[in-house]
């Protein structure tokens, strides 16, 4: 089984005591998303978990653990989204410099293949064009240069419980015309390429292949093999959008509890309930949260 911590919340970020707790005790408790009042024990022992895939902003606040995760016999790698985005779009965004020290230091304790860059979602924006992109794109990737291996990168997906807070704050979206979207697309697979990058999408609608962005896998199976010499299952998981490639994987985290308050996230419908549920937070609870 492979564990998925988390595309619902920010697990290393915000409850790493909480998931070591439960590496600890070898299971863990997931409330269904959509079904209150429903929970289900997913075992989290090093025999019945092949590998950890963590998705997070920051991983500065597992740092201390991953010793002894390594001690326990866990396999894993991260998911690391790095973008430098202006307020209001990331309110408690870290600065740029210190984003990169911790990328590059997390590289350098488990090794580049472990750690993918994620920049995404690519918002275009008044205040983020693809001016602004392609900049800042090349900046990270250089900074990146020897600390990882693959980039992912994403247009916005642009959802329902999103638009209300892009408005309230001032946000205006900008058409992606064909004209920008090669620009764009161009220009990333580009720079990708000249920083030694391997550079995919992640469960895109648009095409971006002829501009040198092919889809590829977050979970993915065949990076699981290289890296850990692991045999998993490739099959697309089918409780995943229809364009997304990833393979099977169990998530043990809870929509509506990071406290980030970024803007663009499609995991929080409700920034101030999920403050309230992180403040409510008990590591010792076998669930992410709950009495």
């Amino acid at each position: 089984m492979i564990v998925s911590a988390s595309r619902r919340t920010d697990i290393p970020a915000f409850y790493p005591e909480w998931f070591v707790s439960r590496a600890r005790a070898g299971w863990c408790l997931v409330p269904h998303p959509f079904r209150p009042g429903l929970s289900a024990r997913v075992p989290l022992d090093p025999e019945t978990t092949a590998a950890i895939v963590f998705w997070t902003r920051n991983p500065a606040p597992l740092f201390p653990y991953l010793p002894e995760l390594d001690r326990l016999g866990y396999q894993y790698y991260f998911q690391h989204t790095l973008l430098d985005y202006p307020e209001p779009l990331e309110p408690a965004g870290l600065p740029l410099a210190r984003k990169i020290e911790t990328f590059r230091e997390l590289a350098g304790r488990i090794g580049p293949e472990r750690v993918i860059w994620r920049y995404d979602p690519v918002i275009l924006s008044e205040a983020t064009p693809v001016a602004f992109h392609l900049e800042r794109f090349e900046r990270i990737a250089s900074a990146l240069r020897g600390s990882t291996r693959r980039v992912v990168v994403s247009l916005l997906d642009v959802y329902r419980k999103i638009l209300p807070r892009l408005r309230e704050a001032g946000v205006s979206l900008l058409e992606c015309r064909p004209e920008d979207l090669a620009m764009l697309c161009g220009g990333l697979a580009g720079t990708a390429t000249a920083n030694g990058l391997e550079i995919q999408s992640c469960a895109e609608e648009v095409d971006l292949a002829p501009w040198g962005i092919p889809p590829g896998k977050c979970i993915d199976d065949g990076l699981i093999r290289k890296v850990f010499g692991i045999e998993v299952s490739g099959r697309k998981d089918p409780g995943q959008r229809k364009l997304c490639r990833c393979a099977v994987s169990r998530d043990i985290g809870v929509y509506d509890t990071c406290p980030a308050g970024c803007l663009y996230c499609y995991a929080v419908r409700d920034r101030a309930a999920a403050r309230e549920k992180f403040s409510r937070h008990d590591p010792a609870f076998p669930a992410l949260i709950g009495d």
